[in-house]
C-alpha cells in the first residue's frame, strides 16, 4: 500500500511531466530528418555590373543607392524566403557574355556562403566596358541554365541600356529558341535619364561620361526627327526589356521594391516539386516545453486556497 500510496502522491504532484518531458526533449535533439515532397525553386541568378549598373537612382528610402546595390539587396530578401531544398547560383554579365561564379546550391544548407559571395559581386569585377544586353547576356543565360538542368529557371537583373546602342528595329534574339528556358528579366532603374559613372579598372570612380566618350545613335537611325542620342546617360530602358522578354518567351518584372523580387521567385509557374529533407525537431521540442510548463505551475486548488484565505482571516477579526 506505501507503493501505491508513494505513487498517486508523485502523480498528484505532477512530477510525471518532468519524467516525460526527457525522451521528449532527446528527441527534438536527435530526430532525424523528414522527406516530404514540396515546391522548391531553382535559379541562375545574373547581375549586369557594366557601369549603367552604378548610376545611383533607386531605392526605397530617402537617399538614392545604385541600381546593382539595390538588385542585390532585394536578392539577398528574396533569399530569406525562398523555401529549403531551392537552389541559388551566381553569375554577372558585361560584355557579350555572362561568367558563372555559384553553381545553384541549396539555399538552407549554404546561407552564409551565398549572402557572402553576394556581397562580394560588383564592377570591380568588370572585364570590358561594352555590353549586348539581348544578343550576349541573355543568351549566355539561357544557355547556362540550359547546360545545368531542365528545372532551373534565369534571373537576369539588368537596366537594359546597350553600348554600343542598339539601333531601331535591331533583332538581338532571333537566336534563342522561344520557351527553350523559363526566366525573369528584372528592370532597375529610374525613368529620367542621368549620367553614368566612370570607374577604373579597380572600380574606382574617376568622374561621368560625356556625350563624346560614348557611341551615339546615328541621326538617320533615330526614331523621331529631331532627337538628339544621349547615350551618356542612362535610365531604365523599359520597353527594350519588355520586348526581349517576350522574344524568349521571358517575364519581365520591373524592380520598385525587394517584394517585387520575391513575388517573382515565388511564382508558382517556377516551382516544382521535389523531395525536401523537412526538421520536425519543433513538434517533441514544443509538447516538452508544454510538459514542463504545466508541470511547475500552481495547483488550482492551491490557488483557490490562496485567494480565501485573506476573507477568512477578515473574517476572524471583525468584533
Amino acid at each position: 500500500m506505501s507503493a501505491i500510496a508513494a505513487t498517486l502522491a508523485f502523480l498528484k504532484r505532477r512530477n510525471w511531466a518532468i519524467v516525460a518531458a526527457v525522451p521528449l526533449l532527446a528527441a527534438a535533439v536527435w530526430m532525424p530528418d523528414v522527406m516530404f515532397q514540396r515546391n522548391v525553386y531553382d535559379y541562375i541568378v545574373t547581375f549586369d555590373i557594366t557601369q549603367s549598373m552604378d548610376v545611383e537612382d533607386v531605392g526605397t528610402g530617402n537617399a538614392p543607392v545604385s541600381r546593382l546595390d539595390f538588385a542585390r539587396a532585394a536578392m539577398r530578401e528574396g533569399l530569406e524566403r525562398l523555401p529549403c531544398g531551392s537552389k541559388i547560383g551566381w553569375s554577372i554579365f558585361t560584355g557579350q557574355s555572362t561568367l558563372l561564379l555559384v553553381p545553384p546550391i541549396e539555399v538552407c544548407a549554404n546561407f552564409d556562403a551565398l549572402l557572402a559571395s553576394l556581397d562580394r559581386i560588383g564592377g570591380d569585377m568588370r572585364w570590358t566596358n561594352w555590353s549586348r544586353v539581348a544578343e550576349g547576356g541573355v543568351f549566355a543565360a539561357v544557355r547556362t541554365a540550359t547546360n545545368i538542368g531542365h528545372d532551373t529557371s534565369v534571373l537576369f537583373f539588368t537596366d537594359g541600356q546597350e553600348a554600343p546602342p542598339v539601333l531601331p528595329g535591331d533583332q538581338r534574339v532571333t537566336d534563342i529558341p522561344r520557351g527553350q528556358v523559363k526566366g525573369w528579366l528584372i528592370g532597375v532603374g529610374g525613368d529620367q535619364p542621368a549620367p553614368i559613372p566612370r570607374t577604373d579598372r579597380d572600380g574606382q570612380r574617376i568622374g561621368y561620361w560625356r556625350a563624346d566618350d560614348v557611341i551615339q545613335v546615328p541621326p538617320q537611325s533615330r526614331a523621331g526627327a529631331g532627337v538628339e542620342s544621349h547615350e551618356e546617360l542612362s535610365e531604365l530602358r523599359e520597353g527594350y526589356l519588355s520586348s526581349i522578354a517576350q522574344q524568349v518567351a521571358f517575364d519581365y518584372r520591373r524592380l520598385r521594391a525587394p517584394q517585387d523580387l520575391t513575388a517573382a521567385m515565388m511564382d508558382e509557374r517556377y516551382a516544382h516539386r521535389d523531395r525536401v529533407p523537412t526538421s520536425l525537431n519543433w513538434a517533441p521540442a514544443g509538447l516538452a516545453l508544454a510538459l514542463l510548463v504545466w508541470r511547475f505551475l500552481p495547483a488550482p486548488a492551491r490557488i483557490r486556497s490562496r485567494r480565501l484565505q485573506p476573507a477568512v482571516h477578515q473574517t476572524r477579526l471583525r468584533p
